[in-house]
């Protein structure tokens, strides 16, 4: 990453006009529709295995963890609500966002990359193809597009995941249990859960075709890129989560 304020500011303004790039090319013809459909599958399917795993195990040791606190007040039938609301709002969006970022960034990183030192990219230009329109957007939709989606799937996992623990450990009631998770939540935390992964998916998405593109060196630079996209977008995914969750409190009060 750049370390000199001149290298900061031209890495801000490459990435700030890659973004406004993208985003302007999202109205343009061609749509490349198979193209984005194909990402979605790559994306969406292809991670949800790693995103079950991760709100399962989640939500089995947020139970765990809390269970001993919640027993000294006598409050373990709350913990189906605690568990809801800390997979809803921060955990679920928050982890999932970071497994796509380890597997998706680096991905969409290392293949843009390659495909950059390989002479690839300037080949498309060569032929008149717009490789911003050709293989930035459609990454950036699919992206923005699927990371909800696993979030949905690492909430429910994750309440799945407390719900075996308090029954089988625990030994509170199912009923218990999921009438206290369905009961602690609100609109407005379903509405901020599902709003952060819109914007981590974008940051992870551009990230990652931004540390691609601009990759030297030959493969040596290709993995240098796919390491800098993953530390990146993770880091970018942090201090956004934190910036959301303060305007989020601030409007929902």
């Amino acid at each position: 990453m750049p370390l000199s304020p001149k290298a900061a500011v031209k890495e801000v303004q490459e990435f700030s006009y890659l973004v406004a790039k993208a985003f302007a090319s999202v109205f343009r013809r061609p749509y490349y529709v198979r193209d984005i459909l194909t990402q979605m599958d790559l994306i969406g399917v292809g991670s949800l295995s790693v995103i079950i795993l991760t709100g399962f195990f989640t939500g089995a040791v947020l139970t765990l963890q809390t269970s001993k606190t919640l027993s000294t007040f006598g409050a373990v039938g709350l913990i189906g609500q605690l568990v809801a609301l800390s997979l809803v709002r921060e955990l679920g969006p928050v982890l999932a966002s970071l497994m796509v970022a380890g597997r998706v960034g680096s991905g969409i990183a290392s293949e843009l990359g390659s495909m950059l030192v390989t002479e690839q990219i300037n080949a498309m230009r060569a032929l008149g193809t717009d490789p911003i329109k050709k293989l930035v957007v459609p990454r950036i939709l699919a992206t923005v597009a699927m990371l909800p989606v696993l979030t949905i799937v690492a909430d429910s996992t994750g309440i799945i995941g407390g719900l075996t623990i308090a029954v089988f450990v625990l030994r509170i009631s199912s009923n218990l249990y999921l009438s206290r998770a369905w009961d602690g939540l609100s609109y407005m935390d379903l509405f901020g859960g599902l709003l952060k992964p819109l914007v981590f998916g974008a940051i992870v998405s551009v990230v990652g075709c931004r540390c691609g593109l601009r990759t030297y060196g030959g493969t040596q630079g290709v993995g240098r890129s796919t390491t800098q996209a993953v530390v990146a977008s993770s880091i970018m995914i942090l201090v956004f989560n934190l910036i959301l969750t303060r305007i989020i409190l601030v409007y929902t009060r």
